[in-house]
């Protein structure tokens, strides 16, 4: 199942592109927002959405770059690291994105009005994020980066957070793991698994990490969340 890309009105003004999937259904279905890797809305983040509507969930992914530099960039471009400094400002300018696809989810007819937000690498934080403040019903991150800045964010959230990284990966080192797995034994709703030998940026079918038996569970989890959803 393939989607098409629509405009979404940006509450501050401007409008930004997304990727939406939006597969038949008879009954109202829950969404995922795909918060993307810093390449962007790229083939990668595409396919994965259109795998997850396929079974049947309504995907969106919004360009979060478009205030810079717009679309997606190749691995190897230098622009895709630099378009999304300083980091921090970038993310929470970000929430308003993720709010404003939030919100035009709601004019679609299928929607149940629950919706997951999973994010990779660069967007990894709005997994939090998206259930703190910003409307969302869970969150799923895979390989997120630079996770330690966001990991006091998960204290209060009551909705289902799943993180998910490798143990070789080289932007989640120990200190980052232990600090997440020690939120998780304390809190009921949020699970942590790490996968020996598994490196950064697993998900992706277009990088040399790319880890099958990792990408397999990450999807399964995300869709049995998406189906609790329902």
């Amino acid at each position: 199942m393939q989607g098409r890309f629509s405009k979404i009105c940006a509450k501050s003004g401007g409008a930004f592109d997304c990727y939406l999937v939006t597969p038949e259904s008879e009954k109202p279905i829950a969404a995922v927002v795909i918060a993307s890797a810093i390449h962007g809305v790229d083939t990668d983040m595409r396919a994965i959405a259109d795998e997850l509507a396929a079974c049947g969930f309504i995907a969106a992914v919004p360009d979060l770059f478009w205030r810079s530099i717009a679309g997606p960039l190749p691995r190897n471009d230098a622009r895709a690291a630099q378009r999304a400094q300083p980091r921090l400002e970038h993310i929470k300018a970000g929430e308003d994105d993720m709010s404003d696809t939030l919100r035009h989810l709601g004019t679609i007819p299928q929607f149940n009005g629950l919706a997951a937000l999973m994010g990779f690498c660069y967007g990894g934080p709005y997994a939090i994020l998206g259930p703190k403040r910003l409307g969302y019903a869970a969150g799923i991150c895979c390989h997120g980066s630079q996770m330690l800045d966001y990991v006091d964010e998960l204290v209060g959230v009551r909705q289902q957070v799943c993180f998910i990284w490798g143990d070789a990966d080289n932007r989640a080192p120990v200190e980052v793991l232990d600090a997440y797995r020690g939120l998780a034994a304390s809190m009921d709703n949020v699970e942590v698994h790490i996968f020996p030998g598994v490196l950064h940026g697993y998900m992706m079918r277009g990088s040399p990490s790319f880890d099958q038996a990792a990408y397999d569970f990450s999807m399964k989890r995300a869709g049995e969340i998406l189906e609790g959803l329902e």
